[in-house]
């Protein structure tokens, strides 16, 4: 593995188009990443060709670079199988170097069938800490891209802990929610962003209270040229350039100014790091959002690092950009190499080249004794030197020649085509790999056998009286509490052991009840909040709960490894519940959820009832009824625009049209949960959730009042329990599908 020291960092370019590739590689990029037609998250970009990959592949490997491809995107089951196989076999076969992968099932599905390529977790996999980079180890991966949120001291810790490679952004757009974690676009306009058609509502305006429209959820771009010295100090290996959507001149125009900085500090350690005026100013020229901030590596959140009044990327001086264009694509990178060549009458043309330590030699026509004007030497060279657009130039060409000889210049200029292909063949031999032969088949599902099953209902509440209202009715047979139900208003160890026993109270009625109670740990695991977990989790378990509910990798590590640790048999009481963020869209996906720990799984909130239909889902759980979270986020709407009260609480923010969205300040651990402006509710479609013979339902409970809550469960009852029709409007005035019907493309 390569080592994250000084002198040994990567600098990492995006590419959206063949020709921004080649731009950036003449800029100065150590590796490239870039998509193909399919599977990539951004969908939108002119991406590559499979021609352009293969081609791409070989172009960066020759100049010593390489190619990572994006498969950054969530898959179906009808897709993760041979589709992808099919996909990723030419490009492995030719020395593709890694695949960028969110999707966990993706990630079992090329470490089984791509041996030695790697993989790295992307940073829609929301990795925010030594457990989750841990666990992304243990699944096959030698990188774990990090969550944009991250200070420097979060990843040291990480990479003091973790013997994994690690990737972070430097430089461009940054997403308000934590990446990954967003439905924003998808249950809004049906664009999903987990499928790389993100529509960008975080760009439009909004509002709070009474105040002016302002742009709440739009970042700055991240601009971290000051802060290379710390970036790399703190472990990071693999330093980001964020663009795949932007022209070939941003990405080759930021990726020099980088690798300027870049090679200046590595080269001269010691000696005092400065940034010219000048080049932010160029920076600023090339793209950006109201400026720049240096996002999370040094603050929690802000409004400074916010563009609440100019949303849109701007760039300016035309001069510049040409000045790019001239240097980076309008020129292509060349090797250079030795050659000798051979003409003596009667003997085949012969040409040796020699490049990286590789040497190759070939033959040609046989060369004739001149009848009237011999070849001169000059013209010989000038004829052999003209390599353009093969990716070599001579630095040295010696020819060994008689007087009085001829050889057609189309022979001389076949010879030295020859030459080159052979000796770029024997420069890219090692990196070529055999395929299996076989096509890696449809992921395997079993469906029916589990139908006889007793089926659940679980409902998750965000306050104790919430969760008290629901112990009489009896059809409830799990309630899932939030972690900030017993949130006091300060941290301290005291405050904790009170917290637990109000919680070892609550499960005790629960229990009583028949009931089953579910935690419900922090949607972002962080630092303290990780730290707090591990040191609790004993007195967690002391409360007799009967399961956790976890919607990141952070939280379902620690808790896997904490319950099977030796000596204890808590595993086998306490179950753990992955969420819909942990995203099992496929039944690879949950195959490999649960391989990391995870008992039960959730059924994906993007999947129509067609897609669920046809995978495995016996054993999963479906939501039925709730406001779902569209967005986590590290800012905090009450800190933005007024301050920060440290107090977890509820704010309305209003779009353009009017529609009303709830904010959740989660305090104690930092993040906001923005809700959908309309719940979900599949409560009218008792009929076809009934034909997918589903295990689990949840209702889910979040601003409702207890009339509101009395209301949902009458509704349940007389159409699942009671199996009697039902008319919508009576409850819900206000409601929506989700993608139950529709789906996502």
């Amino acid at each position: 593995m390569r080592e994250s020291e000084k002198g040994k960092v990567e600098l990492l370019s995006p590419a959206g188009t063949y020709e921004t590739l080649k731009a950036v590689a003449a800029a100065g990029a150590d590796a490239v990443y870039a998509a193909g037609t399919r599977f990539g998250a951004r969908a939108y970009a002119g991406n590559l060709t499979e021609e352009e990959l293969l081609s791409a592949i070989d172009y960066l490997h020759l100049h010593g670079k390489r190619l990572y491809l994006t498969v950054n995107t969530l898959l179906k089951e009808a897709e993760l199988g041979s589709q992808l196989y099919d996909y990723i076999l030419p490009l492995y076969c030719r020395g593709l170097d890694g695949v960028i992968v969110q999707d966990i099932g993706v990630l079992a599905f090329l470490r089984e069938h791509f041996p030695g390529m790697e993989l790295h977790a992307s940073t829609q996999m929301s990795i925010t800490g030594p457990e989750g980079a841990a666990l992304m180890k243990e699944l096959g991966c030698n990188r774990i891209v990090t969550a944009r949120e991250l200070s420097l001291a979060e990843i040291k810790e990480i990479h003091d802990a973790v013997d994994i490679e690690i990737e972070s952004f430097i430089h461009g757009a940054l997403c308000y929610c934590y990446s990954g974690q967003c439905l924003f676009s998808s249950i809004l306009g049906g664009r999903s962003g987990n499928r790389g058609r993100c529509a960008q509502p975080c760009r439009l305006p909004y509002r709070i209270g009474n105040a002016s429209e302002s742009y709440l959820l739009s970042p700055k771009d991240l601009c971290t040229i000051e802060l290379l010295p710390q970036i790399i100090e703190s472990g990071v290996y693999s330093l980001k350039i964020e663009g795949r959507m932007k022209q070939a001149e941003y990405a080759a125009g930021v990726t020099a100014i980088y690798r300027e900085y870049l090679d200046r500090y590595l080269s001269h350690p010691a000696e005092p790091y400065r940034v010219k005026p000048e080049d932010i100013r160029r920076l600023t020229e090339l793209g950006s959002r109201s400026g720049f901030t240096k996002g999370y590596y040094q603050h929690q959140n802000g409004p400074d690092m916010m563009a609440m009044e100019k949303p849109a990327h701007t760039k300016s001086n035309e001069a510049l950009q040409e000045e790019i264009r001239q240097r980076f694509l309008h020129s292509e990178l060349q090797e250079k190499m030795n050659g000798i060549l051979r003409l003596f009458k009667g003997l085949p043309a012969e040409l040796v080249l020699q490049c990286k330590g590789e040497e190759v030699s070939v033959t040609g026509d046989t060369v004739q004794e001149a009848k009237s004007r011999p070849m001169d030497r000059n013209i010989i060279e000038e004829k052999m030197k003209k390599t353009g657009g093969s990716g070599f130039s001579f630095e040295h060409l010696e020819i060994e020649t008689e007087e009085d000889i001829f050889i057609p210049v189309g022979a001389l200029n076949q010879l030295r085509r020859s030459g080159i292909e052979l000796l770029k063949e024997q420069l890219l031999g090692g990196y070529r790999r055999a395929g299996e032969g076989r096509s890696g088949g449809d992921a395997a599902f079993s469906s029916g056998k589990d139908a006889e099953k007793k089926r659940y209902l679980a409902v998750s509440v965000q306050t104790v009286e919430q969760c008290l209202q629901l112990l009489s009715y009896p059809y409830v047979d799990r309630i899932y509490i939030d972690c900030g139900a017993f949130e006091g208003q300060q941290d301290s160890a005291q405050m904790y052991q009170q917290e637990y026993q109000q919680l070892a109270q609550l499960v005790s009625k629960v229990h009583q009840a028949g009931k089953e109670l579910y935690y419900i740990m922090p949607a972002v695991m962080r630092g303290r909040t990780t730290l707090r977990y591990r040191e609790a989790l004993h007195d967690l378990l002391y409360t007799k709960l009967d399961g956790f509910v976890v919607g990141n990798y952070e939280a379902l590590h620690l808790l896997d490894n904490s319950l099977s640790s030796p000596g204890t048999d808590e595993k086998q009481r306490v179950k753990i519940l992955a969420d819909s963020s942990l995203y099992a869209w496929s039944s690879r996906a949950e195959d490999a959820l649960k391989a990391a720990g995870a008992d039960e799984i959730t059924l994906p909130a993007e999947a129509n009832r067609q897609e669920l239909m046809s995978r495995r889902r016996e054993e999963g759980e479906l939501m039925i009824y709730g406001y779902l979270p569209l967005m986590y986020s590290a800012q905090c709407i009450v800190k933005n625009t007024s301050r920060c009260n440290k107090k977890t609480g509820f704010t309305a923010m209003t779009d353009r049209c009017g529609k009303i969205f709830t904010v959740k300040n989660q305090c104690r651990d930092c993040y906001n949960v923005i809700y959908n402006t309309s719940p979900l509710s599949l409560l009218h479609q008792y009929s076809a959730i009934e034909k997918l013979k589903i295990k689990g339902l949840r209702i889910s409970f979040t601003i409702e009042s207890g009339k509101q809550i009395a209301e949902v469960m009458s509704y349940y009852e007389q159409g699942f329990i009671r199996k009697e029709k039902t008319d919508m409007d009576r409850y819900l005035k206000d409601f929506t599908n989700g993608h139950f019907k529709r789906g996502v493309e």
